[in-house]
């Protein structure tokens, strides 16, 4: 590691203090950080005490033939396990130094970092329609956390993809054939899923503020939790739906099939359900108030404990 001149001084005063000479960059530092977090690397290893090093005939430097560069990054991952903030093609020349002085703890870290910022890279890729159609060739398509927002994705079959944590933000699913699909968490405001084929989706916890799904298809879909606010279902088939504690305030429900629909805890200030079909609908204890309701089928619909 040192050349057959090199040394190590120690101070009379200071036993511990160590002076480092990094390819022309002058250091200095304790014995106790060298060899402390890292005991096994060539650092400790060098000033263990169990080697000799011999002394320099100039200011008792201790000279290492490396690139200076980059060893205070060292010396502060040895003093307190510190990570530099880098650029990739930095952290490619640290991971070099760290890969010479067996520092296998920051090998280990910088290598986290890198798989890090990979995975928020693949996240941020920005696709395209042509993209998604090569996608969903494969038989198992996940845009899991992708951000599609703007896409014009209408009319494609997109049958049982995975969407789950989205940002799907102002996307046109116009007419597009989304049965079985995964919409869990996504941020789909103002998302347009007119006359979409949406039966048995999971809208789970999602954000479909403002979204238009007027004349779509969302037979037994899963819409629990769900941000409604806004959303316009007119003529929409929800029959068999789960609404449960989806916040529907001021949407727009006129004419909408919710047959046999759950609707337990669900918030409807102001919502828009005039001439819907609300058959065997179940509607305990559910505030309908502020509901417009003029013209709406509720035979057999579950009442009971509802506020009207």
């Amino acid at each position: 590691m040192s050349s057959p001149e090199s040394s190590m001084t120690v101070d009379s005063d200071i036993p511990s203090l160590v002076r480092l000479n990094i390819g022309g960059k002058k250091f200095c530092t304790t014995i106790d950080t060298l060899t402390q977090r890292e005991p096994d690397s060539m650092l400790a290893v060098m000033f263990s005490g169990r080697h000799t090093v011999c002394q320099d005939a100039e200011k008792g430097f201790v000279f290492v033939d490396r690139d200076g560069k980059h060893f205070r990054h060292v010396l502060n991952w040895l003093r307190d396990g510190a990570v530099p903030m880098l650029k990739d093609s930095e952290y490619s020349e640290l991971l070099r130094e760290a890969e010479y002085y067996q520092l296998l703890g920051l090998i280990e870290e910088i290598n986290a970092v890198l798989n890090k910022r990979k995975e928020d890279d693949d996240i941020d890729t920005e696709l395209t329609r042509t993209d998604i159609i090569k996608c969903i060739q494969s038989e198992k398509v996940r845009f899991r956390g992708v951000n599609l927002s703007g896409l014009d994705l209408s009319k494609l079959d997109l049958s049982f993809v995975d969407f789950s944590f989205a940002c799907l933000k102002n996307v046109f699913f116009s007419r597009a054939n989304l049965h079985g699909a995964k919409f869990r968490d996504v941020d789909a405001e103002g998302s347009i899923f007119h006359n979409a084929t949406l039966r048995e989706c999971e809208f789970t916890g999602a954000n479909l503020r403002g979204a238009l799904l007027a004349g779509a298809g969302l037979q037994s879909a899963n819409l629990q939790d769900a941000c409604l606010i806004d959303c316009s279902f007119c003529g929409a088939d929800l029959s068999s739906a789960h609404l449960q504690t989806a916040d529907l305030t001021n949407a727009n429900l006129e004419g909408a099939n919710l047959e046999g629909a759950n609707l337990k805890g669900a918030k409807l200030s102001n919502a828009n359900l005039k001439h819907a079909n609300l058959q065997r609908a179940y509607l305990r204890h559910v505030n309908l108030r502020e509901t417009h309701l003029e013209g709406a089928k509720l035979d057999g619909a579950n009442l009971l404990g509802a506020i009207r």
